[in-house]
């Protein structure tokens, strides 16, 4: 203890932590929103971010990473020298060709595979990172690790530290909200929206895949706006009692920052997630109420009208549960990724249109990824099926501030992993708040 009290005597007067900001002052009033929008450290052109998560991993060799030797060397072993962490009791097969034909896009010729025709159509826009890596072969841990930096739990999320470091652009909708997949969340579930060691308030706020997106959001028929507000009013006064007879109650200030939120939504959120007010054409677009499209071209269409509304960050997951209901294809390549592609692709497509269209993708930072990808190789001999493999795989950024129609990095002949300008997941995470105007190292 005694070291200690020397070693803080010591920091404090070397100014360490004057380098550091503080989310609060002692004392601050419980009823300040902590969403109100903040200035970012520099200009920026990124004003908001919609993350398209891909849970369970898609094969980069099959998608966005084209290797013709994997043709050459097919049914051969990965040569000598490339070690990988244990499989998972899982069978090592030969090396495995993809499963669709790469094609080229638009003026740039960047490849893409045949999973993805209608994207193709937006290769100019797309900034495809080949020699992404990460730290877990696990889903439950990868996936934790790609939305909050770590394997284990309890860092905050980026959308997280997007409000915490931005605010919301809009104080009637949450500043993060999550969609997920109807078939289930990520495995590792709430800590990947979490707000970790931050005050609550920065946490993503869950929209429901289909039905209503948001639950309970009409209050009780006996009570009316004006007597909810006085029941508020007086709910905050008590609070903010108790809360100034124990400063730094970050978890009574987020509640009652919820209590605050939730009454405003009350009037704006059902609005926002109104589809009935967009166009036949519209609708078409996405693939609403067309099989397979239905769920995710809703979501994507629903990210749209947040982001358009003034939410700051806002993440659609494809796949949820676990194994094939994911984009964990171990069985199968083309029957896996087939079905979770066909999902996507055109509602993707529209997306990017639509935000192109309504002048907004110069300010909104498109992501598309998952946690890792999959190995160029079998698992077992004939078998269409690749295991996980979190050396090297393929992400893409659309958008504002991106240098579109651009590969950046590569992975070894063989698509197993990153050797040219490799991208660790902290640098992917770096350059996101990076583009929204905000200097990691100062948030941390």
């Amino acid at each position: 203890g005694f070291a200690g009290l020397a070693l803080a005597s010591l920091l404090e007067g070397a100014r360490f932590f004057a380098r550091h900001a503080h989310a609060a002052s002692p004392g601050a009033p419980a009823t300040a929103n902590p969403l109100a929008p903040k200035p970012a450290h520099f200009p920026a052109k990124a004003k908001r971010v919609i993350f398209l998560m891909m849970n369970g991993g898609p094969s980069q060799v099959d998608t966005f990473d084209h290797k013709p030797m994997l043709e050459k060397y097919a049914g051969q072993p990965l040569p000598a020298g490339k070690k990988f962490i244990n499989s998972g009791g899982r069978k090592i097969g030969f090396l495995t060709p993809s499963f669709r034909k790469f094609r080229p896009g638009g003026q740039s010729g960047l490849l893409i595979s045949d999973f993805f025709p209608k994207l193709r159509e937006h290769a100019d826009k797309l900034a495809v990172i080949r020699s992404c890596h990460t730290d877990s072969h696990a889903h439950g841990s990868a996936l934790v690790a790609m939305n909050t930096g770590k394997t284990f739990i309890g860092r905050p999320s980026l959308g997280s530290w997007s409000v915490y470091g931005l605010g919301s652009e809009n104080q009637d909708l949450p500043g993060y909200v999550v969609i997920l997949d109807k078939r289930g969340g990520p495995i590792s579930g709430q800590p990947n929206w979490s707000s970790g060691f931050m005050s609550g308030a920065y946490q993503g706020t869950l929209f429901r895949p289909v039905g209503d997106p948001i639950l309970d959001l009409r209050g009780p028929e006996h009570l009316d706006r004006a007597a909810q507000r006085e029941q508020l009013d007086a709910l905050a006064k008590l609070n903010q009692m108790h809360l100034d007879a124990r400063p730094g109650g970050q978890e009574l200030a987020a509640r009652i920052a919820s209590y605050e939120l939730a009454y405003r939504m009350q009037s704006m959120a059902p609005e926002a997630v109104d589809l009935a007010q967009e166009t036949q054409q519209t609708l078409d677009a996405y693939g609403v109420g067309q099989s397979p499209t239905d769920e995710f071209g809703r979501n994507c269409l629903v990210a749209r009208r947040l982001i358009e509304r003034g939410v700051r960050f806002v993440q659609l997951y494809s796949g949820g549960g676990h194994l094939e209901e994911t984009w964990d294809a171990h069985k199968s390549i083309e029957t896996n990724h087939g079905q979770h592609a066909g999902e996507i692709d055109q509602p993707m497509h529209a997306l990017l249109n639509d935000l192109e269209q309504r002048g907004l993708l110069d300010s909104t930072l498109v992501i598309w990824g998952g946690e890792f990808g999959r190995m160029p190789f079998s698992e077992g001999q004939g078998e269409p099926g690749r295991n996980h493999n979190p050396y090297g795989f393929s992400m893409w950024f659309a958008g504002a501030g991106v240098r579109g129609g651009t590969a950046y990095g590569e992975t070894d002949d063989f698509g197993f992993e990153a050797v040219v300008n490799k991208a660790h997941l902290h640098d992917l995470h770096a350059t996101i708040l990076h583009l929204i105007g905000m200097d990691h190292e100062r948030l941390t």
